[in-house]
């Protein structure tokens, strides 16, 4: 199948997939470039369809990868750089189905580490976290309300593929931190007024470590579910870290302590 036309229907709600209330009533994202398709096929995500630019065709990297039932169409460059979010477009999108994430069997695993995102605002960090808690093998990431967008282009970038490989839950974290409370997990985050610092704590229980928004921090109401609050010593003169660096310092030490420990 062929689409040149910028006016045609499919083109028009790639398109409107930029935009978050689109994503959410249609329930579908787009993933963008080589990396991504790639990862969103290796991980059978459920995708609906993957365009290319025609004048390109499908690149070497994609042509042995099964695609299931995705559906693929060739475009005018034209095309591509109307659904994309990049300001140079990459000649390869895919439109994939959000998949629904099941909480319980989060909530389920024993000795858990979980990574919970409190009004974390830029796409980029919302991102980073995730693939950072890819890295350090965590087995989720809650990402509560007043968020970036999972789904928004940055985001999906910023993750460099992680975003596939693990669960990523949105939801108000004032329903599920209880239910995670219940089911035996510590809820810990950061304070430069804490005594204990993350290298003396031990994190051998069920861990979901909270960051909150980059000026403010975790909120008020969020605050109050905490059980341990921990600070990463700093020897220099820096004020603070980055959310993204601080939450990759913290979840990088449960793998320490975990596994790497003699």
């Amino acid at each position: 199948m062929e689409i040149t036309s910028l006016n045609n229907a499919r083109v028009k709600e790639w398109a409107q997939l930029l935009e978050k209330k689109h994503r959410d009533r249609s329930n579908k994202f787009v993933v963008e470039g080589v990396h991504l398709v790639k990862e969103a096929l290796q991980s059978e995500a459920d995708i609906e369809c993957i365009v290319y630019d025609m004048a390109k065709g499908v690149p070497a990297e994609l042509k042995y990868i099964s695609s299931n039932d995705a559906e693929w169409i060739a475009v005018s460059a034209a095309v591509i750089g109307k659904c994309t979010d990049t300001v140079t477009p990459q000649p390869i999108f895919a439109v994939i189905r959000k998949s629904p994430v099941n909480l319980d069997q989060l909530l389920s695993i024993k000795n858990s580490l979980v990574m919970v995102l409190d009004g974390v605002q830029d796409p980029g960090n919302v991102g980073t976290i995730i693939r950072s808690a890819d890295a350090a093998g965590a087995d989720g990431v809650i990402v509560g309300h007043g968020c970036a967008d999972v789904y928004n282009p940055k985001t999906i970038r910023s993750t460099m593929g992680s975003f596939f490989h693990l669960p990523v839950v949105e939801g108000n974290l004032l329903d599920i931190l209880p239910q995670a409370k219940q089911s035996g997990a510590r809820l810990i985050s950061t304070s430069l007024q804490a005594t204990c610092t993350c290298y003396e704590y031990n994190f051998s229980a069920s861990t979901w470590l909270l960051v909150g928004n980059e000026a403010q921090g975790v909120s008020e109401r969020v605050q109050q579910l905490v059980d341990d609050t921990l600070i990463i010593p700093m020897r220099g003169q820096a004020e603070s870290l980055n959310v993204g660096m601080a939450s990759s310092i913290l979840m990088f030490e449960v793998m320490r302590q975990r596994h790497h420990s003699k």
